[in-house]
């Protein structure tokens, strides 16, 4: 990643992101080294991100399908094709961490989303990182053809923001 991008991203702040979680950390959390294990980060992303797709895009997996209650109403699902984590300060249990969303680019049958983490009560963001999700058909594994549905690119649509540039 270019020196200029990294700085960029280390220049985050609240609010940059368009959706806010809370998150309390637990000592499972820590590594031997005592501070977050690279992989809980990877659940915090993977845990907001679930959060608005169910909340606000009508991405529930457990919703059965109204038509006849057979299976999920979910036509597609969304699959991780990348995912990337830029490092800059330590967080470890108890820390309070606040998480924000955002979405860094919307195509027609992917998305890439930003995650900004936070230490509750302090300005300056630890951790930025994220993946891009490929919405394909349940049935056949492959991408969607006509896009992701309607309900789904509104929702993502609520996430696009353009982080401030500081002066």
């Amino acid at each position: 990643m270019a020196p200029k991008e990294l700085a960029a991203k280390k220049a985050r702040s609240r609010a940059d992101y368009a959706f806010h979680q809370e998150y309390r950390t637990r000592w499972f959390d820590n590594d031997m080294y005592a501070h977050l294990n690279n992989t809980v980060y990877t659940m915090l992303f993977d845990s907001i991100i679930n959060t608005y797709l169910i909340s606000h895009c009508g991405m529930d997996p457990f919703t059965v399908n109204k038509d006849d209650s057979s299976g999920p109403a979910m036509k597609q699902i969304a699959i991780i094709a990348t995912s990337y984590c830029d490092y800059f300060a330590s967080v470890a249990f108890p820390d309070v961490l606040e998480l924000g969303l955002r979405v860094e680019r919307l195509g027609k049958s992917s998305v890439t989303y930003e995650v900004g983490v936070f230490r509750k009560g302090e300005d300056d963001v630890k951790v930025v990182g994220g993946y891009t999700h490929v919405f394909v058909e349940r049935e056949t594994m492959r991408p969607a053809a006509e896009g992701m549905e309607g309900s789904v690119r509104k929702g993502l649509e609520g996430l696009v923001k353009e982080p401030k540039a500081k002066l």
